[in-house]
């Protein structure tokens, strides 16, 4: 396979064309015959144009490539090689949500053929892959795992907004149904992966792997929350705390905060599940998930009481929401916990609330969570400002006489002087 993807002679394809799969079929096609593929026909006109619907990618990173994208099944009966990067969220009940990767294995089914490959990016929990997947490639296409087609596992590392560790800057994890497919997909990544691959030894390790990765975060991010509330109580600042502790050679810094996305806030709910349906409550994940899907509320009560204490009324409080994206210098607005913030005020029964963001799309926004964004050339005066997503501007002039200002990232403690500051 490896050799006759190199010269041309069978086609790759990505099927997912969001924030993984995209930079990879673009990597790919700098090199390979490549086919991208997604269900948005819209999605699909725009990288026709050279535009990136996530606002991720310059227009030069459709330069000399050799790509069709495309949204009709059809184009993809030429594919040889499919990797599979779509989202795999969780449902209102924290649940995992395999629709869109079921949705996909059962594209791939329709199409697929002898000889060929499919390898999966998309995080899930260990033995989803040989579990739920392969049996569905099999019975659509009638064709037999490791004798008529090869499966592997090969998880992404995208981190949006990251100019630094990038695609083809990072290892690789990838595995492989068995040991002639584990090389040919470890050779094929190799192609375009810089730092090289690491070869884990079965799918499951490789799946297994990718969860702990965003895992590990959301429970430290939690353990800094936990001490943020505690010393909150305590009256002292948890980042002059962190900044000090952080002298220590071997302490680990993590930084308190809002934790949401599509992989930090999701994952760890695809481990606990699998935990659960062996018989076992996965204690510290859910304690760690508990808590960080807690924070949202637990700012808004905090300006609620700054509020009350600047002897404001409540009700008829203006306040400003600065940032709604989940992370700072991306679009993406995928389960934001900022809308938490915005809805336990709204709970108080404010309702003169403005958010705004010169990342995020206004009608995307409205779509997902019912409100629109504010004009961000903000005039008005506000009792409150959250800076909830690391954005900077100046505030003074848009500030009421005892201003509360919340400082989430606590990026601004030189403004502790200038307003009622509090941060997390």
């Amino acid at each position: 396979m490896y050799e006759e993807l190199i010269n041309k002679k069978a086609t790759l394809g990505v099927i997912g064309l969001g924030y993984v799969g995209l930079p990879i079929a673009l990597e790919f096609a700098r090199k390979l015959k490549v086919v991208g593929f997604d269900i948005n026909e819209a999605r699909v006109e725009l990288m026709r144009q050279g535009i990136d619907p996530s606002k991720e990618l310059e227009h030069e990173a459709f330069e000399g490539v050799d790509i069709l994208f495309t949204s009709d099944i059809e184009e993809l009966r030429k594919v040889n090689f499919y990797i599979v990067a779509v989202p795999t969220p969780i449902d209102d009940h924290n649940l995992p949500d395999l629709k869109p990767l079921l949705g996909a294995t059962r594209t791939i089914g329709q199409v697929l053929k002898k000889g060929d490959y499919v390898v999966y990016e998309s995080t899930v929990y260990p033995g989803c892959t040989e579990e739920d997947c392969i049996p569905l490639l099999e019975k659509l296409s009638g064709l037999k795992f490791n004798q008529d087609f090869k499966v592997g596992f090969s998880p992404e590392r995208i981190n949006p907004g990251d100019k630094v560790h990038t695609l083809t800057s990072v290892v690789k994890i990838t595995s492989g149904g068995d040991a002639e497919s584990a090389e040919e997909i470890a050779k094929t990544y190799e192609i375009v992966i810089k730092p090289g691959v690491h070869r884990a030894s079965c799918i499951k390790v490789a799946e297994a792997a990718k969860i702990i990765e965003n895992t590990q975060r959301d429970i430290n991010i939690a353990f800094m929350n936990e001490l943020s509330i505690i010393f909150s109580r305590m009256g002292i600042n948890t980042y002059e705390v962190l900044e000090a502790a952080g002298t220590k050679w071997n302490f680990l810094k993590f930084f308190p905060g809002l934790v949401g996305g599509h992989c930090i806030g999701v994952d760890p709910y695809y481990l606990s599940y699998k935990a659960k349906a062996l018989g076992y409550h996965a204690q510290i994940i859910n304690s760690g998930r508990f808590i960080n899907d807690s924070m949202g509320g637990y700012i808004a009560k905090q300006v609620v009481k700054k509020v009350i204490a600047a002897d404001k009324e409540v009700k008829k409080a203006k306040i400003l929401i600065m940032g709604v994206t989940f992370k700072e210098d991306v679009a993406d607005i995928r389960n934001s916990k900022v809308v938490d913030i915005y809805n336990e005020l709204k709970s108080y029964g404010i309702h003169q609330i403005d958010v705004v963001d010169p990342y995020a799309s206004s009608d995307e926004v409205h779509h997902e969570y019912g409100f629109h964004l504010a004009d961000s050339k903000i005039t008005d005066r506000y009792d409150a400002i959250i800076v909830a997503v690391s954005h900077r501007d100046y505030f003074r002039s848009i500030a009421n006489e005892g201003c509360v200002f919340v400082d989430v990232k606590g990026i601004f403690r030189e403004m502790r002087e200038t307003f009622t500051y509090w941060s997390l």
